[in-house]
């Protein structure tokens, strides 16, 4: 079985990964575009409402998805308060970056990047933090199930599998050996 770090790691992982993985190209865009390209050349537009509908969306999606019971909603309230205000952070920390980005600097363009991968790394703090009691909650197949969901989000599982097709031996997810 997987270690508890290691599962609230993958699942804050992904939810900011997911959440906000545009966030380093909507950094670097500059303050007069209203959209990012995107590796695909297409344009996206992330306005602050856009993410935080985005975040909501993903709230929805993983609360059907982990198969919250009235029980956990309490804890499960935590954690997606805890997403949107990561997300809101995130989304001030870019705007502030778009608003003064044609006057930065060399230097103040490196610290306001600073800022935003610092403030990327607490968020992942308190969202492990926050889901923690959830999960502590959750019935064994609740968490074999999200286990599943943040595995496979992450693509994990999928690279597991990947492996053991061209006949390689599958990472070990033995607690034991960490």
């Amino acid at each position: 079985m997987l270690k508890m770090s290691s599962i609230t790691g993958a699942f804050a992982v992904a939810m900011l990964v997911g959440g906000l993985a545009s966030a380093p190209a909507m950094a670097n865009s500059s303050s007069s575009s209203d959209a990012t390209m995107s590796m695909s050349g297409k344009k996206h537009h992330h306005s602050p409402a856009e993410m935080a509908a985005q975040v909501e969306n993903r709230i929805e999606t993983l609360h059907a998805k982990l198969k919250i019971t009235p029980d956990q909603e309490s804890a499960w309230n935590d954690v997606a308060q805890t997403m949107r205000d990561n997300e809101q952070s995130m989304s001030q920390l870019i705007q502030d970056r778009h608003a003064n980005a044609s006057t930065m600097s060399a230097l103040d363009d490196l610290n306001s990047y600073q800022k935003i991968a610092e403030n990327h790394a607490e968020s992942i703090s308190k969202l492990s933090s926050s889901f923690e009691p959830l999960y502590d909650e959750m019935s064994d197949s609740q968490k074999k199930n999200a286990d599943e969901v943040f595995g496979r989000f992450e693509g994990h599982r999928g690279m597991e599998k990947a492996s053991m097709k061209k006949g390689q031996k599958a990472p070990s997810t033995d607690s034991s050996n960490e």
